[in-house]
């Protein structure tokens, strides 16, 4: 067979079913087999959303999403898709091609060394130089995209190389088992939560497994230790649970911080230093840190636990929790005025009725209008901060952000990945006005596909997060502003569903008849955040501050 029929069996035999791409002249016997295979292929618009597709399939399944580009600009397009992957451990296997190896009659032209771009951006790339490479070179890439800690990986099949006529087998599949922590560490870990007055539970990006979800939830239940999130692990507890003390959305001084700062035990459970710090360690202190991963913590500054427990997470949870009782000499009075005083600041602006809608009132009607089980997916600006704090998440993966690259552009892309993977649940795209123009032609991806999902498009003519942040270093309002289309018609062009309401009760009208009406649909809404800076850095502090 071709070259090109083995490397797609390859993808076949592991369990690869639909490829986001954007090919090229380089890619074409390699696309032919991927047709003669009965593979999917979702051809988008531009490479950087398949990239974003492809690693949120791996983000939701655990398994490589996969995405397909041609060599040179195409391969180009690819790099903030392959660090969104990388940094947000969502596992990736990105398909480049290239011009023949063997001879050359072009030249240099659209030549780049894309193997070596990929290198700092992804856990394994490799040209792959003969046909009797590919079944270990895919099985390779597979492995290690999906294994703890999950990434981007990246293969470069030359357009001579697709060619070439092999009879290489391809490799049996093999399963493996994570190693689980050392006993010592565990003993230490209990040692430390026991002896505690006011041990504190907190849940990052690397507990979002299912098995590591359901761990938790037995030990919150049979401990009573209360709970706190990183923005990357919305939803792996309920956030409904009377012992949820908040999401680690601010750097600082928010009310969770408060608990924090009395805490003298922080469990940290999959924490990954990718993230902006939850919290921040100093020398000196006398609390003690529990850092609960696969893999050991990265030091920096601010995080360097003094006990480290390496291995699965749900098994070490497991044993943590088989080991531990209540314990009548743990404190959470002061919890309890955390919880509560939260519980009272995200209440107190969700029935705001002024228009254009503010955040905290934004955020209450999405809530209102998804069930339990639909998906949030957010881009990246200002209104993040609000839907990670305020909006509380009941299931893992109900809330895709991005707290690692922090890329702008990838809010619909991920919704549309989300509609493959769960066809019959409610999706919704949260996105400012900037990061939705970044990838706005997907509508005609998804409308070519018969999706059905809702953009909400948060219009305030400007880059707010990047304003917020010139508001609070007392630097004048410069260079954020710009104009935009009229969002109905851009999305009735498409063949899109557009709709604008002028008021908050038209607002929760058109967020509900959207989500339950089949097809594309984008809500152009008027956002004012010009309260966010007294509410984020000065309400929030003065208030958590009294307790």
């Amino acid at each position: 067979m071709k070259a090109a029929e083995l490397f797609v069996q390859a993808l076949v035999a592991e369990g690869v079913e639909c490829i986001f791409a954007l090919p090229g002249e380089e890619n074409l016997d390699l696309l032919e087999a991927i047709r003669r295979a009965g593979l999917r292929v979702v051809l988008t618009r531009h490479e950087q959303p398949a990239g974003f597709m492809a690693a949120t399939h791996g983000r939701l399944t655990g398994k490589a999403g996969v995405c397909l580009a041609t060599l040179g600009p195409g391969a180009t397009n690819l790099v903030t898709a392959a660090a969104y992957a990388q940094l947000g451990a969502m596992p990736m296997l990105m398909i480049t091609g290239q011009k023949p190896i063997k001879t050359s009659k072009q030249g240099h032209f659209q030549i780049v060394d894309v193997v070596d771009m990929m290198r700092p951006l992804t856990k394994y790339t490799r040209q792959i130089v003969t046909a009797a490479s590919i079944p270990s070179r895919v099985r390779e890439a597979i492995r290690v995209a999906e294994e703890e800690r999950p990434g981007a990986t990246h293969l470069e099949l030359p357009e001579d190389i697709a060619r070439d006529e092999t009879d290489a087998q391809l490799l049996p599949l093999t399963a493996t088992r994570r190693p689980v922590a050392d006993d010592k560490a565990i003993t230490r870990a209990l040692h430390a939560i026991a002896s505690s007055r006011r041990p504190l539970l907190m849940v990052g990006a690397g507990a979002n497994r299912k098995l590591t979800s359901k761990m938790l939830r037995q030990f919150v239940e049979k401990t009573g230790i209360p709970f706190f999130s990183t923005q990357m692990g919305k939803g792996v507890l309920d956030e409904t649970h009377p012992l949820w003390l908040g999401n680690a959305a601010l750097s600082t001084g928010d009310f969770v911080h408060r608990a924090i700062d009395v805490s003298d035990c922080v469990i940290n459970v999959g924490h990954d230093v990718v993230e902006k710090p939850p919290f921040f360690m100093h020398a000196g202190s006398e609390r003690t840190v529990i850092h609960v991963g696969f893999m050991s913590a990265g030091v920096d500054a601010v995080y360097f636990p003094q006990i480290e427990v390496v291995g699965d997470i749900a098994n070490s949870i497991w044993r943590l929790k088989e080991a531990l009782d209540r314990k009548a000499t743990w404190d959470f009075a002061f919890f309890d005025r955390v919880r509560a005083a939260l519980d009272l600041h995200l209440k107190k602006y969700e029935h705001d009725a002024s228009f254009p809608v503010r955040p905290s009132r934004l955020v209450a009607e999405v809530r209102r209008a998804l069930p339990d089980d639909g998906i949030l997916a957010l881009d990246n600006g200002l209104y993040k901060l609000w839907f990670a704090r305020q909006y509380r998440a009941r299931e893992r993966n109900t809330v895709l952000l991005d707290n690692a690259l922090g890329t702008m552009g990838a809010g619909l892309p991920s919704a549309m990945a989300v509609h493959l993977v769960h066809p019959q649940r409610k999706v919704l795209a949260v996105v400012g006005d900037g990061g939705f123009m970044m990838n706005s032609q997907e509508l005609e991806t998804a409308v070519r596909l018969n999706m059905n999902l809702t953009v909400l498009v948060l219009r305030d003519d400007a880059y707010g997060m990047i304003r917020w942040k010139q508001r609070s270093m007392e630097l004048p309002d410069y260079g954020m502003s710009f104009g935009n289309p009229d969002f109905v018609r851009y999305a009735e062009a498409y063949g899109a569903h557009g709709h604008r309401p002028e008021s908050v009760p038209a607002l929760a009208t058109s967020l509900r008849e959207c989500l339950d009406s089949p097809g594309v649909h984008l809500i152009d809404v008027a956002v004012d955040y010009s309260d966010d800076h007294r509410i984020l850095n000065e309400e929030i502090r003065e208030l958590s501050g009294a307790l």
